[in-house]
Formats: structure tokens, C-alpha cells, sequence
């Protein structure tokens, strides 16, 4: 009797050990997917300005829901690796000419010029420069989108290739792009500048491209002859706070930091020649084939900037590098409206970094943080449920603001004095 009993039990064991794993995976996924996070609005750090109030009216995408994907949207990690594996769904090709400029140093920088495809909101002639993300360039699927959408809004558009960046354009110099030169960029500005007198110009960062034209902006004075705005987007604002985070494995930040350290390294030894060759007398005299040793076993981006990036400008420690080529020291010398895009929920950029822009955009009425609570990095994907659409939120809201200061630029010699005040300057 005791027999039958035991085994008419065992189906009902395997039953409850079947519905606890079930739940087990369940819990697993929503946890990951983060699927019980709410939908809100993003969160908006700013001065109360006629300014502000302009754009509050003018950008809906400031005060409306952004809304991911239903399944996976809302997790920071796969938007990012969906940014960082494919860019962007479906993305176009748009057609430019790519210019080439002789450096100082004999560098020889590069930029890809997209005229744009329909006349602009306001009837301007309006050029976005763009600075794109660490070891980006024109060519990158979320610049190709970006770019058509700025386009077909009426925008010419000016893409920095990084140096070194692009597969097949060599070295002429032994020097490559770092976190905050800016020598590439402002040649391009220039260009821009010179080339189209009546252009007013819009700058925009992508990630480490944010870090480069804020410090660029905040160089001097004259970088903001014509500028009407600067968007930069999910880019850390400071190096030298964001190294301690990056080495730490919440949120996987050391494993992401693995991955651009190994994509970093392909790259410089793609130029291994010109940069550490014995037959090139312009090199560093202190980068060295001790050097490329410890390139070769680096495993983080802290590791590649102290044995090699660094020494392309001669600092004498990583420290110092750092501290001289983060925006941070910059950032209050802007007086032009500065809009400072983040996603709560960026891996790569550890929420104490994000006291730099919210401090910033409380003392300054020129300056907006925004701040959604899902996007990852540089992600911003727009969806029902499974698949994104090739928009992202993050495009729409740059052009958006892009098309609000026109327009505040264009109507604000029309206002009264009071309406007038933008006092982004000191």
C-alpha cells in the first residue's frame, strides 16, 4: 500500500519541480529584460528661462513617454548591444564627399560632407557638424541614419572621421585620434566655416564625440562664432572618474570594457607600421616596441591609454591625461544652448558621473540635461514589441531641439527684451 502511495506522489514532485523552474526562468527574464520598469517621460534638469520654456513648447519628445520596445527594450544591456552589433535596422545611404585636410603635424584628417535634401523649417542654410563615438566614422550604420533624417530635414551635414578610424585611410602622421583632441574637429569647422559664410551651425557628439566637441566649444570663445546649439549624447563627461568605474563588473562595465579595449587595439595594430615602425623618425620618442608588448596583453582601455594613447600628446601620465582631455573643465565655458542627453540606464556610464551634467544644468540657463530612464548607450530604440523601428527616439530629439533653436533664433529678435535674456553667459 505504502508503495502505491509513493509512486502516485512522484508525478506530483516532477510537476512542482517543473512549475519552479518555470518560474525560476521567468523571474530570470523579466529581471533581465527589466520588464516591470515603468514608461515615463524623461526626466528634464534645467533653469526656468524664456529659453527653457521655448523649448519645452517647441520639442514634445522633452515631455512625452519614450516608449521601447515592448520585450527587450527596456533593458540598457541589449540596447546597447543592439547599438553596438548592427547600429541601426534598415539603415540608408545617404550620399557625400569625403574632404581631406593636412594637419600641422602632417596628419591628414577626414570628413564626409551630405548636402541636405530639402530646404530647412526656418529657410536657413543650417550645417550639423557631428563627432561620432570611439573609433566611429561616417560609415557607421546609427551616423548613416542620423544623417539621411537631418537630411530630409533640411540640414547639411559634416561627419568627423576619427583618425585612424576608417579601414582604409592610412596614417600620414604617426598619431591617432584620442578622447579629447579636438584638432580634427576644428579643422572641420573651419572648413565648414570658410567654405559657407552664411552657415550657422549645429555641433553634435556621439559618446566619446560628446566629450569632443564640448571640450572643443569650451576652448575658447571664438569655437562659438556661429555655433546656434550643442546636443551631446551619453558620453561620461570625465575620464578620470569614470576609470575607477569602468574596471568594476556591476553592470558589466568590465566586460564592455574588454570588448572596445580589443576593438581599440585592432585598430591601432592595423597601424602598427606607422605608428611604432623603426623607420619612422616623427614617432613619440617615448612610445616604443615595449610598447606594443604590453598593447598586445592590455585588456582594458585604461591599459591602451597609458602605454600608448597618451603618448601621442606627450602627457607624462594617465592622470594627467585624463584630467586635460575630459570636457569637465570645459563644460562652463559654453554660453550657447547645450543640451546634455543620457539614459538612466547606460551601462558604460555609472550613474556618479551623472551629478556632472544635473550640477551644470542647475547653474546654468543655457544648459538641459535629459535624462530617460531607458536607452542604453546610444540605443534609443522605438518599437511596438519585438521589432525596432529605424528611427530612434535619440534622432528624432536632436533634430527636434536642432529645429526649436532655429526657430528661437529666428523669432527672438521679435520678442521683448525679457524674452530675449538667454543668460547662458557669466
Amino acid at each position: 500500500m505504502s508503495t502505491i502511495l509513493e509512486t502516485s506522489e512522484l508525478p506530483a514532485v516532477f510537476d512542482g519541480v517543473k512549475l519552479a523552474a518555470v518560474a525560476a526562468v521567468l523571474y530570470v527574464i523579466v529581471r533581465c529584460l527589466n520588464l516591470k520598469s515603468p514608461t515615463a517621460p524623461p526626466e528634464l534638469i534645467y533653469q526656468d528661462s524664456a529659453l527653457a520654456r521655448f523649448l519645452l513648447k517647441s520639442c514634445p519628445l522633452l515631455t512625452k513617454e519614450y516608449i521601447p520596445p515592448l520585450i527587450w527594450g527596456k533593458s540598457g544591456h541589449i540596447q546597447t548591444a543592439l547599438y553596438g552589433k548592427m547600429g541601426r535596422v534598415r539603415s540608408p545611404h545617404p550620399n557625400g564627399h569625403r574632404k581631406y585636410l593636412t594637419m600641422p603635424d602632417g596628419a591628414t584628417a577626414t570628413f564626409d560632407l551630405f548636402e541636405p535634401r530639402s530646404e530647412h523649417c526656418t529657410g536657413e542654410d543650417v550645417t550639423m557638424v557631428i563627432c561620432p563615438g570611439i573609433a566611429n566614422h561616417s560609415e557607421k550604420q546609427y551616423i548613416r541614419t542620423f544623417v539621411d533624417y537631418a537630411q530630409k530635414n533640411g540640414y547639411r551635414c559634416a561627419v568627423l572621421n576619427h583618425l585612424g578610424a576608417l579601414p582604409n585611410i592610412e596614417l600620414t602622421s604617426p598619431r591617432m585620434f584620442t578622447y579629447g583632441c579636438t584638432w580634427e574637429f576644428g579643422a572641420m569647422v573651419n572648413y565648414i566655416k570658410k567654405t559657407y559664410p552664411q552657415t550657422q551651425l549645429i555641433v553634435v557628439g556621439f559618446s566619446l564625440g560628446g566629450n569632443i566637441v564640448c571640450k572643443y566649444l569650451g576652448e575658447s570663445q571664438a569655437n562659438q562664432e556661429r555655433v546656434l546649439c550643442c546636443v551631446s549624447l551619453c558620453q561620461g563627461y570625465s575620464a578620470l572618474r569614470a576609470q575607477e568605474t569602468f574596471m568594476q563588473w556591476d553592470h558589466c562595465r568590465r566586460f564592455y570594457n574588454f570588448l572596445m579595449a580589443d576593438n581599440m587595439k585592432k585598430i591601432i595594430l592595423s597601424h602598427r607600421q606607422v605608428l611604432f615602425g623603426d623607420n619612422n623618425m616623427k614617432k613619440p620618442q617615448s612610445l616604443s616596441e615595449a610598447d606594443l608588448g604590453k598593447l598586445y596583453t592590455a585588456t582594458s582601455l585604461m591599459q591602451i591609454d597609458d602605454n600608448v594613447m597618451r603618448k601621442f600628446h606627450g602627457y607624462s601620465s594617465l592622470k594627467e591625461y585624463y584630467e586635460e582631455e575630459s570636457c569637465l573643465h570645459y563644460l562652463h565655458r559654453i554660453h550657447v544652448p547645450l543640451l546634455l542627453v543620457n539614459a538612466a540606464d547606460d551601462p558604460l556610464v555609472h550613474e556618479s558621473l551623472l551629478s556632472i551634467p544635473r550640477a551644470l544644468s542647475e547653474k546654468k540657463e543655457n544648459v538641459m540635461h535629459v535624462l530617460p530612464l531607458h536607452g542604453g548607450h546610444l540605443g534609443f530604440f522605438e518599437g511596438s514589441v519585438l521589432f525596432p523601428e529605424p528611427l530612434t527616439w535619440m534622432d528624432k530629439l536632436v533634430v527636434q531641439y536642432a529645429n526649436a533653436i532655429c526657430q528661437w533664433e529666428k523669432t527672438k529678435p521679435h520678442c521683448s527684451d525679457a524674452e530675449q535674456a538667454v543668460s547662458g553667459q557669466e
